[in-house]
């Protein structure tokens, strides 16, 4: 099953000739989750040849217009084009009322059900869950209620082994050996071990995605050996000072972060028009960490089961 990474947007407050607001796309199986939605999103969809339609949660990490001035046009888009699926949004408390403004005054009432949770910005929360994956908001520290998204596959079945197995099981018995668990007879005694039929399951992946905010080391929790951190590094360190000033990160305290979390793969992102060449922003982050890469608009990341 993919689990894949395609870097939309990586551009701050304004956008560059070459860097566009922050949108990225999680594919997870069949299902795209759109994280952040900036300007001109819907036209990298198009660039990179991505379905919207497929499109089945949105999450938006706070209410600057880098991360959400591109929903409205994108939902529209999908309301012309007749999408009749539901559609959950994630977004901290107001987008709901600036989506019924911009819709009221334009006559748009959307074909399909736009379902509106509304985020706690400020704590670790469960916000959605399906079969496959959980997704958790994680507190950030930033001018206005923000957060970041962590989503994780669940644990994963076990592999039967069918040529071991007796014929006499049955289907929920099956079930049973899949979930790792032994089948035992009515006094208790192991009839079929699980260890003997079953191959060891394949492993869960995570993504982290850590929005706008000062370094903010008490999410070190949340983060702890996620296989891909994306976190902003808007600044170089030497302008740290600047960064605490306007709630944002170096890249230096992005691979401290990534390293003190023990993950597997950094991403930068979210980086200041000042910069046209991002290469010292990477160099600075791997002195702190050693597997990082730069958000560049088409990069794409996957991740092996």
């Amino acid at each position: 099953m993919d689990f894949e990474l395609v870097i939309l947007g990586s551009s701050s407050a304004t956008p560059s000739a070459n860097r566009h607001h922050t949108a990225q796309i999680l594919t997870i199986g069949n299902q795209h989750h759109l994280i952040d939605c900036g300007e001109g999103t819907q036209m990298r969809l198009m660039h990179y040849k991505i379905k919207h339609q497929r499109i089945c949660n949105i999450y938006i990490s706070h209410l600057h217009g880098d991360h959400y001035f591109g929903l409205a046009g994108l939902l529209s888009t999908m309301h012309l084009q007749g999408r009749n699926t539901p559609l959950h949004l994630f977004a901290p408390p107001g987008l709901s009322d600036i989506l019924s403004l911009q819709f009221k005054y334009s006559g748009t009432n959307l074909c399909f059900p736009l379902i509106f949770h509304e985020l706690d910005t400020s704590a670790y929360k469960n916000v959605f869950e399906d079969k496959q994956i959980t997704v958790h908001t994680i507190p950030m520290a930033h001018r206005v209620p923000c957060c970041g998204f962590l989503l994780r596959e669940k644990p994963k079945l076990r592999p039967l082994i069918k040529e071991k197995l007796p014929d006499f099981l049955t289907p929920p018995q099956l079930l049973r050996l899949k979930r790792g668990e032994d089948i035992k007879d009515g006094q208790g005694n192991v009839v079929v071990r699980n260890a003997d039929v079953t191959l060891p399951p394949k492993r869960s992946r995570s993504y982290a995605y850590c929005s706008d905010s000062r370094y903010k080391p008490d999410i070190l929790p949340y983060l702890r050996g996620v296989d891909l951190l994306y976190h902003e590094a808007t600044f170089l360190d030497e302008m740290r000072d600047r960064a605490t000033y306007t709630f944002h990160s170096t890249a230096l305290q992005a691979g401290e972060l990534a390293a003190a979390a023990e993950v597997q793969h950094l991403i930068l992102g979210h980086f200041s028009v000042r910069y046209k060449d991002l290469q010292p922003l990477l160099l600075e982050a791997l002195r702190a960490f050693t597997k990082v890469d730069l958000a560049i608009e088409g990069s794409v990341f996957s991740i092996k089961e």
